[in-house]
Protein backbone atom coordinates (compact mmCIF):
# COMPACT_ATOMS: atom_id res chain seq x y z
CA UNK A 1 0.00 0.00 0.00
CA UNK A 2 1.25 3.43 -0.90
CA UNK A 3 -0.34 6.41 0.81
CA UNK A 4 0.58 10.05 1.30
CA UNK A 5 -1.01 13.17 2.67
CA UNK A 6 -0.09 16.72 3.72
CA UNK A 7 -0.45 18.26 7.16
CA UNK A 8 -0.42 22.06 7.39
CA UNK A 9 1.95 23.43 10.03
CA UNK A 10 1.29 27.18 9.98
CA UNK A 11 -2.15 28.62 9.32
CA UNK A 12 -1.02 31.98 7.93
CA UNK A 13 -4.64 33.15 7.70
CA UNK A 14 -5.12 32.81 11.45
CA UNK A 15 -3.09 35.37 13.46
CA UNK A 16 -4.01 33.58 16.71
CA UNK A 17 -1.87 30.57 15.73
CA UNK A 18 1.84 31.01 16.41
CA UNK A 19 4.04 30.60 13.33
CA UNK A 20 6.80 28.06 13.83
CA UNK A 21 9.95 28.14 11.74
CA UNK A 22 11.30 25.53 9.36
CA UNK A 23 14.18 24.99 11.82
CA UNK A 24 11.79 24.36 14.72
CA UNK A 25 9.76 21.97 12.58
CA UNK A 26 12.96 20.17 11.54
CA UNK A 27 14.08 19.83 15.17
CA UNK A 28 10.66 18.38 16.01
CA UNK A 29 10.85 15.80 13.22
CA UNK A 30 14.35 14.80 14.34
CA UNK A 31 13.16 14.61 17.96
CA UNK A 32 10.41 12.22 16.83
CA UNK A 33 13.15 9.92 15.51
CA UNK A 34 15.41 10.35 18.55
CA UNK A 35 12.74 10.13 21.25
CA UNK A 36 9.75 8.35 19.70
CA UNK A 37 8.13 7.65 23.06
CA UNK A 38 7.21 11.37 23.25
CA UNK A 39 5.09 10.81 20.13
CA UNK A 40 3.91 7.18 20.36
CA UNK A 41 2.16 6.44 23.66
CA UNK A 42 1.97 2.68 23.12
CA UNK A 43 5.72 2.30 22.45
CA UNK A 44 7.31 0.49 25.40
CA UNK A 45 10.98 1.18 24.69
CA UNK A 46 13.23 2.70 22.07
CA UNK A 47 16.99 2.72 21.79
CA UNK A 48 19.43 4.10 19.26
CA UNK A 49 21.99 1.42 18.45
CA UNK A 50 24.10 3.33 15.92
CA UNK A 51 24.22 6.99 14.96
CA UNK A 52 25.92 9.28 12.47
CA UNK A 53 25.15 12.87 11.55
CA UNK A 54 22.88 11.69 8.73
CA UNK A 55 21.31 8.48 10.08
CA UNK A 56 20.51 6.26 13.02
CA UNK A 57 19.56 2.64 13.58
CA UNK A 58 16.97 2.09 16.27
CA UNK A 59 15.25 -0.74 18.08
CA UNK A 60 11.62 -0.19 19.02
CA UNK A 61 9.71 -2.43 21.43
CA UNK A 62 5.94 -2.79 21.47
CA UNK A 63 5.28 -5.43 24.11
CA UNK A 64 6.90 -8.62 22.81
CA UNK A 65 7.29 -7.18 19.30
CA UNK A 66 10.74 -5.75 18.53
CA UNK A 67 11.40 -3.79 15.33
CA UNK A 68 14.70 -2.48 14.04
CA UNK A 69 14.61 0.44 11.63
CA UNK A 70 17.01 2.86 9.98
CA UNK A 71 16.31 6.57 9.96
CA UNK A 72 18.00 8.79 7.36
CA UNK A 73 18.09 12.57 7.79
CA UNK A 74 18.50 15.19 5.08
CA UNK A 75 18.93 18.45 7.02
CA UNK A 76 15.86 20.71 6.89
CA UNK A 77 14.36 18.56 4.09
CA UNK A 78 13.15 15.14 5.17
CA UNK A 79 13.34 12.27 7.63
CA UNK A 80 13.09 8.79 6.09
CA UNK A 81 12.24 5.70 8.14
CA UNK A 82 13.06 2.34 6.56
CA UNK A 83 12.00 -0.96 8.12
CA UNK A 84 13.61 -4.00 6.53
CA UNK A 85 11.57 -7.21 6.43
CA UNK A 86 11.91 -8.92 9.85
CA UNK A 87 10.23 -12.10 11.09
CA UNK A 88 6.51 -11.52 10.35
CA UNK A 89 6.97 -7.84 9.46
CA UNK A 90 7.16 -6.89 5.77
CA UNK A 91 9.46 -4.15 4.45
CA UNK A 92 7.99 -0.66 4.77
CA UNK A 93 8.99 2.98 4.76
CA UNK A 94 7.82 6.41 5.79
CA UNK A 95 9.18 9.72 4.55
CA UNK A 96 8.31 12.99 6.30
CA UNK A 97 9.20 15.82 3.93
CA UNK A 98 9.03 19.52 4.73
CA UNK A 99 7.36 21.57 2.01
CA UNK A 100 7.30 25.36 1.93
CA UNK A 101 5.46 26.70 -1.16
CA UNK A 102 5.85 30.27 0.16
CA UNK A 103 7.72 31.74 3.14
CA UNK A 104 6.40 30.36 6.46
CA UNK A 105 3.69 28.31 4.68
CA UNK A 106 5.01 25.03 6.03
CA UNK A 107 3.58 21.57 5.41
CA UNK A 108 4.80 18.06 6.13
CA UNK A 109 4.15 15.44 3.47
CA UNK A 110 3.85 12.00 5.04
CA UNK A 111 4.49 9.27 2.42
CA UNK A 112 3.99 5.62 3.40
CA UNK A 113 4.98 2.56 1.40
CA UNK A 114 4.23 -0.88 2.80
CA UNK A 115 6.23 -2.43 -0.03
CA UNK A 116 3.55 -4.86 -1.15
CA UNK A 117 1.36 -4.84 -4.22
CA UNK A 118 -2.01 -3.17 -3.85
CA UNK A 119 -4.55 -5.79 -2.80
CA UNK A 120 -7.84 -5.83 -4.63
CA UNK A 121 -10.20 -7.78 -2.39
CA UNK A 122 -12.77 -5.99 -0.23
CA UNK A 123 -11.25 -7.11 3.06
CA UNK A 124 -7.80 -5.80 2.13
CA UNK A 125 -9.29 -2.51 0.91
CA UNK A 126 -11.16 -2.08 4.20
CA UNK A 127 -8.00 -2.86 6.20
CA UNK A 128 -5.95 -0.40 4.13
CA UNK A 129 -8.56 2.33 4.62
CA UNK A 130 -8.36 1.73 8.37
CA UNK A 131 -4.54 1.93 8.24
CA UNK A 132 -4.67 5.18 6.24
CA UNK A 133 -7.01 6.70 8.80
CA UNK A 134 -4.77 5.59 11.68
CA UNK A 135 -1.68 6.98 9.92
CA UNK A 136 -3.38 10.34 9.34
CA UNK A 137 -4.50 10.55 12.95
CA UNK A 138 -0.98 9.73 14.20
CA UNK A 139 0.58 12.27 11.83
CA UNK A 140 -1.78 15.05 12.91
CA UNK A 141 -0.91 14.13 16.50
CA UNK A 142 2.82 14.32 15.66
CA UNK A 143 2.34 17.85 14.32
CA UNK A 144 0.29 18.81 17.39
CA UNK A 145 3.11 17.65 19.69
CA UNK A 146 5.74 19.46 17.59
CA UNK A 147 3.66 22.66 17.78
CA UNK A 148 3.34 22.30 21.56
CA UNK A 149 7.09 21.78 21.94
CA UNK A 150 7.84 24.77 19.68
CA UNK A 151 5.41 27.04 21.52
CA UNK A 152 7.05 26.02 24.83
CA UNK A 153 10.47 26.99 23.43
CA UNK A 154 11.78 23.40 23.46
CA UNK A 155 12.61 23.43 19.73
CA UNK A 156 14.51 26.71 19.68
CA UNK A 157 18.17 26.74 18.66
CA UNK A 158 20.60 25.83 21.40
CA UNK A 159 22.58 28.81 22.72
CA UNK A 160 26.09 29.08 21.30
Amino acid sequence: MKFEHLVEINDLGNPAVEVITREQLWRGLVLRAEMPRLFVSYLDDASIMDRTEASMTRTLKYGELEITDRVSLVHLEHVHYDVAAQKDIPQSSLRMSIEEPQPDALFVRFAYDSGGAEAEDAEAKMYNEYRKSAYQEADVDTVRIIRELAEAGRLDALPS
